[in-house]
């Protein structure tokens, strides 16, 4: 049902690739936002690129994008694109590799397509509703699903955001958390969706619905769970636009270690 979605969304991930590619391979300069988290021209040029490839295709659609300016006008729209053009940005700026382009659609508060491309290697991780999860590299296509493991457990964390309580949980359940394993933005969830690790927590506030729209859907269509702490699911196209209960990202129920 959502194809040309789909494959728009591709094209415009890739279009912002080469946006992002061109900043990353000279000198840039860094700027800090309002919330203290910083831009780059990377940032900028491939949210114009996103906005306008998708704009062409479904002109009557909303947009919530990091880097543009927010209305509530979206608010009433059944169809509102959730776009982080470079989601990590401060492992941009430390150019590590760890950050991604996400693009996702929300059709009535509920994802439906997502893609995350990560600009570095090319890789690209999507998913629309109900037709599963794919993992692209090198023009290769492989539905990709979690792991059923639920003893010898890896947990993926933030290069720059873990926090006390997602060391201490993680301490907590050392018994079954044996490998900690540290990854940038959308990249931690889609490992999760590809099989490599099992669990990954964000006990914190700080994340907004751009962070985790389209990695959401790879891992719930992976057949993963997506989740807040207490077991909520997430919506999308809400008028606060901030995660401010955390999520756990989880390969099985039984793994959710609180």
């Amino acid at each position: 049902m959502w194809e040309k979605e789909l494959q728009v969304a591709i094209e415009a991930g890739l279009a912002a690739r080469e946006e992002i590619l061109a900043i990353y391979n000279q000198q840039f300069d860094v700027e800090i936002k309002e919330d203290n988290s910083p831009v780059t021209l990377a940032d900028k040029n491939a949210d114009l690129k996103i906005r306008e490839i998708l704009s062409r295709a479904f002109p009557s659609h909303a947009f919530l994008t990091e880097e543009s300016e927010d209305g509530e006008a979206r608010l009433k729209n059944d169809y509102v694109w959730i776009v982080d053009p470079v989601d990590g940005t401060k492992d941009f700026v430390a150019r590590d590799g760890g950050f991604t382009t996400n693009i996702a659609l929300s059709y009535k508060h509920k994802i439906v397509v997502g893609v995350v491309v990560v600009p570095l290697t090319g890789e690209i991780y999507y998913a629309t509703e109900n037709q599963g999860a794919y993992y692209r590299n090198n023009g290769v296509d492989q539905r990709i699903h979690v792991n059923d493991k639920t003893e010898d457990l890896t947990v993926l964390c933030s290069v720059f955001h873990s926090n006390d309580t997602e060391r201490a949980l993680i301490a907590k359940h050392s018994d079954k958390i044996k490998h900690v394993e540290k990854y940038g933005s959308s990249l931690k969830p889609c490992r999760i969706a590809q099989g490599l690790a099992e669990i990954t927590y964000r006990m914190s506030a700080g994340t907004k619905e751009w962070d985790t729209a389209a990695c959401q859907i790879v891992v719930t269509e992976a057949g993963g769970l997506f989740i807040e702490p207490d077991g909520s699911e997430i919506t999308y196209n809400r008028k606060d636009v901030y995660n401010r209960n955390g999520y756990i990202v989880v390969n099985r129920k039984e793994n959710i270690l609180l």
